[in-house]
C-alpha cells in the first residue's frame, strides 16, 4: 500500500499490518518540519513535529539521525486530530543502531526480578546503549537531582535475556514508591524491547557511571 493511502486508512484499520507497513516507508520519505523547536507533548517529552506532504524536502532519515543526538522524539502529521505516528526518542536511536525502529521481545517481568548464579554482569556496550544516548540519559538525570547515576548490563549465558540495572544507591536513595514512575520516564529513552530494573548496589558485584 502507498504511504498516502496508508496515511488516510481510518483509527480502526491501523492494526500491527498498518504499523509495520508505516514504518516500513517512512525513512524513505521526504517531509515538512514544523518549526525550528522541539515542542512539549502531553506526555511531557520533548518532540519535533513534521508533516507528510508532496511538498516535503527533508528526508526523514536525516530528520531521525539528526535527533537522535539530541534526545528528542518525533510525531508525525501532528496537526490531525491525532496524529499518524508518535516515535519515542528510543526507537528512534534504536532505527539508527539496528534499522529497525521496534524489535521483538518477550515480555518484561513486574514486580521483583531474581538472577541466577551463572548470569553475566558488566557495562553496556556502545552498541547496546551508545555514548550519545548515555549522554542524554545522564543529561536528564542531572536536571532531576541525580548527578553520577550508575548502571550494570545483566545478562544470561546464551544473551537472550539482557537487563538494564539502574543503581538506586546513585539515585539518592530512590523510595520504593517511585520506582516505577522513574522506570516508566526512562523507558521513553529506550527502545521498546529493552528491560530496565531499579536495583541496590550491595547485591551486585560492581556498578558503573552512566
Amino acid at each position: 500500500m502507498e504511504f498516502t493511502d496508508l496515511i488516510q486508512q481510518p483509527e480502526s484499520h491501523r492494526d500491527l499490518a498498518w504499523e509495520t507497513a508505516f514504518l516500513d516507508q517512512f525513512t524513505g520519505l521526504k517531509v515538512q518540519v514544523e518549526g525550528e523547536m522541539a515542542q512539549t507533548g502531553p506526555d511531557g517529552w520533548p518532540y519535533l513535529h513534521v508533516r507528510t506532504s508532496p511538498d516535503g524536502t527533508e528526508p526523514a532519515l536525516r530528520v531521525v539521525q539528526w535527533l537522535v543526538g539530541r534526545g528528542i522524539g518525533l510525531v508525525v502529521n501532528a496537526h490531525k486530530m491525532l496524529p499518524d505516528y508518535i516515535f519515542t526518542y528510543g526507537m528512534l536511536w534504536n532505527f539508527v543502531e539496528t534499522g529497525r525502529f521496534i524489535l521483538p521481545a518477550e515480555a518484561a517481568p513486574e514486580g521483583s526480578v531474581v538472577f541466577g548464579e551463572g548470569s553475566l554482569m558488566g557495562p553496556p556496550s556502545e552498541k547496546y546503549l551508545p555514548p550519545y544516548v548515555r549522554s542524554v540519559m545522564r543529561e536528564f538525570l542531572r536536571v532531576q537531582g541525580f548527578p553520577a547515576p550508575k548502571i550494570l548490563v545483566v545478562t544470561n549465558a546464551d544473551y537472550k535475556e539482557v537487563d538494564l540495572v539502574l543503581s538506586i544507591d546513585s539515585l539518592n536513595r530512590l523510595p520504593v514508591k517511585d520506582h516505577k514512575v522513574m522506570a516508566e520516564m526512562l523507558a521513553w529513552f529506550l527502545p521498546l524491547h529493552y528491560r530496565l530494573v531499579l536495583a541496590e548496589e550491595s547485591a551486585f558485584r560492581e556498578f558503573f557511571p552512566l
